[in-house]
């Protein structure tokens, strides 16, 4: 279906719209309302939350530079592979309207039909123009926007609304009408290819996301976790239910920023203070590294070359990241490097003793050279001003848990190289493939197989 291109008068980086009631007529399928074929274990299932969804993962920081999941979506169910991302609201998917820019063959593009479209008067596309208001010829006009991102990157197209097919960790099976972004303009002037998936799954706190919306169907709670394991792969839940009732550090998030915005931090080098303070810090799943503003960077970089005085390691060029180092021989892996350098630890100061520890194997990639490489950026340079992201390098390895109704942030470090164990059903590993009782209802359509494609990932974000 030919839709008609448009240039959105969207602000520049802003990207919110509002749900559709969860009361809309048609907005579950019927399939959706059939009883459950498996009765649940989980205490949530009849407390006006239905559970929660678990997703495998695929994808590493080095050489992908992204995480990603599979969902199914359209009737009959499609499968698409999506790039996981904590630092957005809007989640999109490559359009076949037709598209400028796509980087997936037309056959695996997502097909618009004509009655999916969401019209410019509703109310879900006021809220993406918001501050303003779209310019609406006629009430059944199309929807348009427009993504710019910090990178100059854009994503242009038309708000959709599609049945997605999930299966709950209980066991329902269900089909909820989702909104989402049909892009048929993609731009990625940067120096790196952007990931082979098909689209950004977008799991901000804003009402625009998949998350939110699921949560105004009391389907799940407004919470969302993942564990990137630093082998590969992991897992990522919507809901609750998987979220530890011990052991796990819980830090308040602001109320009032669009992205998950800890508290002030105060950064510690090999334990002792730096003297820098005041860090805002967002946590970004979509980032494949951390970035620091650029007074920070350059204080963390002549630390750490402080620490590697006298140490057998000489700097190197390498074309994965802008600064690294070589040893006598090729490292194979970071344990192999991690002995030379420094723990890096972000104080939380407005929460007594909460931190979250840096070790170098959080910072720090081995290339296919045997290079030891900073994953450390310098973030103004990106575009980011005095934002401070914990990137995919940093989260390894940990549950991260965004909890939206209680506004905290969470984390405890976790096995991330198999699912969590719900019932005798629910304990696959994750290098097993498509991990198929999860997540998507595979539908005779096994889920894509990430790229081996050598991809760095520049941070892509709306600030």
């Amino acid at each position: 279906m030919d839709v008609k291109k448009m240039k959105a008068t969207v602000p520049r980086m802003m990207m919110f719209f509002l749900l559709l009631p969860a009361t809309f007529p048609g907005y579950f399928s019927a399939d959706s309302q059939q009883p459950n074929e498996k009765k649940s274990t989980h205490p949530n299932a009849a407390n006006g939350f239905g559970s929660s969804i678990l997703f495998p993962l695929t994808g590493n920081v080095y050489p992908l530079g992204y995480y990603s999941l599979s969902l199914s979506i359209g009737h009959p169910p499609k499968v698409f592979e999506f790039d996981i991302d904590t630092g957005s609201d809007l989640t999109w998917v490559q359009c076949d309207a037709p598209c400028n820019g796509c980087t997936k063959p037309v056959n695996d593009l997502y097909k618009p039909k004509k009655h999916v479209l969401v019209h410019c008067e509703h109310p879900s596309c006021g809220a993406v123009h918001f501050p303003g208001s779209p310019q609406c010829e006629t009430p059944d006009d199309q929807c348009d926007f427009e993504v710019e991102y910090v990178d100059h990157g854009s994503v242009t197209g038309v708000l959709v609304t599609d049945l997605f097919s999930l299966r709950l960790t209980n066991g329902s099976l269900i089909r909820p009408r989702l909104n989402f972004g049909c892009a048929y303009d993609v731009k990625n002037p940067g120096p790196y290819p952007p990931p082979s998936t098909a689209g950004v799954l977008a799991l901000g706190n804003g009402k625009a996301s998949i998350l939110s919306q699921l949560q105004s169907f009391n389907l799940i709670r407004n919470v969302i976790g993942h564990c990137l394991s630093g082998k590969g792969g992991g897992y990522l839940f919507l809901g609750d239910d998987l979220v530890p009732s011990s052991g796990i550090v819980w830090m308040p998030m602001s109320d009032v920023a669009k992205h998950y915005l800890s508290s002030p931090a105060e950064l510690l080098f090999g334990g002792k203070p730096t003297g820098i303070k005041d860090l805002k810090i967002v946590f970004d799943s979509g980032s494949s590294y951390t970035y620091f503003c650029l007074r920070v960077y350059e204080a963390v970089l002549d630390l750490v070359r402080r620490g590697l005085t006298g140490k057998p390691l000489n700097t190197v060029h390498d074309q994965a990241l802008p600064i690294c180092w070589k040893g006598s021989k090729p490292f194979k892996t970071v344990h192999d490097v991690k002995h030379y350098f420094s723990t890096l630890t972000l104080s939380f100061t407005n929460t007594r003793n909460i931190q979250l520890q840096l070790p170098p194997e959080a910072y720090l990639i081995v290339t296919e050279h045997g290079n030891a490489c900073l994953g450390i950026l310098n973030g103004t340079e990106a575009g980011l001003d005095d934002f401070n992201i914990i990137g995919d390098i940093s989260l390894q390895d940990k549950m991260v848990v965004y909890d939206n109704e209680k506004q905290q942030i969470g984390w405890v470090s976790a096995n991330c190289d198999r699912l969590p164990n719900l019932d005798s059903d629910y304990n696959e590993d994750i290098q097993q493939p498509y991990a198929a009782n999860f997540g998507i209802l595979e539908e005779k359509h096994p889920a894509t197989q990430a790229s081996s494609k050598r991809n760095m990932r520049v941070h892509r974000r709306e600030l």
